[in-house]
């Protein structure tokens, strides 16, 4: 009998460096390690992430955590099914030190290479945690991405919308800087809102007077910058309770959009009539304690099962990349050692390409 797929994952396309070992475990994945290291301390005095900064720790530190990984796992190279890789989109030269860095594995290895799409891994998460059956919807929601995905198989993607300027991740974080606030701007910005009144100031809930699923975040950040200077021309400075009141009513915003499209997006969802219905929400804004529970109750009164993967899964790691090498191994589907970093790779090459600014440049 052979052994189960057992593959290690490396992941660098933004500002975390990431290792991990899953091997296939029936319909789903066994996590033997996972291990991330982070750059917040190193792009604190920045305000946001610089790509040149990031690549060079990605260089010094991805060959460490595959090392931790393996180590953690208690397993060597020789143990391994194959080798699956972060190859875009994302910034392109930390995407560039993760595929060097697997090419030369595989190569003196030996060992199959898998290039994988950093939004497969976060779009078959629920996969990985709970083998949930195709087809599902899932709502990839992050820092550079923001999109609604029928998942019909581990290699086909139908996109029914998403965002046309910032993502929701990249709108927290800017929000954060405008307060006054640290980064990551995600959870600073829930933190801050657990206090605040969400009825105080009023924002926009962009595009929902228009039909379809697209989203838009730009002008609900701008509105936020005219409410906080509002606030100061008023009382001379930003206060405490401005402060919290800002995030909440940013917050709920956020929310109340999410909610809205996704309502669209299940319905159009069920004209499939899938066998076993489920949404599903991943992405570092489905680690948004307010934005998950929303989502809950929308699929329950919807009749949808709601999956939302563990928090440390949530944010970008690399057994999400294993786990969605394993899915595209298993079809046969492995790469050569001439495998290119791609900045944008979309996973519906069908569907308009979604343009605008983001943390990880043009949206896929």
């Amino acid at each position: 009998m052979s052994a189960p797929l057992t593959l290690l994952g490396i992941e660098s396309s933004c500002d975390d460096t990431a290792a991990a070992v899953v091997r296939l475990a029936g319909d789903r994945g066994l996590i033997l390690s996972s291990v991330v290291a982070g750059q917040t301390a190193l792009h604190a005095a920045y305000g946001g992430v610089v790509p040149e900064i990031a690549a060079r720790a990605h260089a010094e530190r991805v060959d460490l955590c595959i090392e931790e990984a393996l180590d953690k796992a208690g397993l060597g190279l020789a143990d391994l099914s194959g080798i699956a890789v972060t190859a875009g989109p994302g910034l392109i030269g930390g995407v560039l030190a993760g595929v060097m860095c697997a090419k030369g594995i595989a190569a003196v290895t030996g060992l199959p290479l898998v290039g994988v799409n950093h939004l497969a891994g976060h779009a078959l998460t629920p996969r990985l945690t709970d083998g949930l059956r195709f087809p599902y919807l899932i709502l990839l929601v992050s820092g550079g991405h923001c999109q609604f995905l029928i998942v019909e198989d581990a290699v086909s993607f139908t996109r029914l919308g998403g965002t046309i300027d910032d993502a929701p991740g990249e709108a927290f974080d800017k929000t954060a800087k405008l307060l006054g606030l640290p980064q990551p701007g995600g959870p600073a910005v829930e933190s801050e809102a657990r206090t605040g009144d969400p009825a105080r100031f009023h924002f926009p809930r962009p595009l929902l007077d228009r039909d379809g699923c697209d989203m838009s975040f730009s002008g609900l950040k701008t509105a936020l910058l005219r409410a906080r200077d509002q606030a100061v021309a008023e009382r001379g400075g930003l206060a405490i309770q401005d402060r919290a009141d800002l995030c909440a009513g940013f917050q709920a915003a956020v929310r109340d959009v999410l909610v809205a499209k996704s309502r669209r997006a299940i319905a159009r969802y069920l004209e499939l009539a899938p066998a076993e219905p489920a949404f599903a929400v991943a992405g570092g804004v489905a680690a948004n304690s307010a934005v998950r529970a929303a989502l809950e109750t929308l699929c329950t009164r919807e009749g949808v099962r709601f999956l939302a993967p563990p928090l440390p899964l949530c944010t970008d790691n690399a057994a999400m990349i294993a786990w969605a090498g394993i899915e595209r191994l298993e079809r046969g589907l492995t790469d050569g050692l001439d495998l290119s970093a791609r900045p944008r790779w979309p996973l519906d090459d069908r569907a308009a390409p979604l343009l605008g600014a983001g943390k990880k440049g043009a949206k896929a």
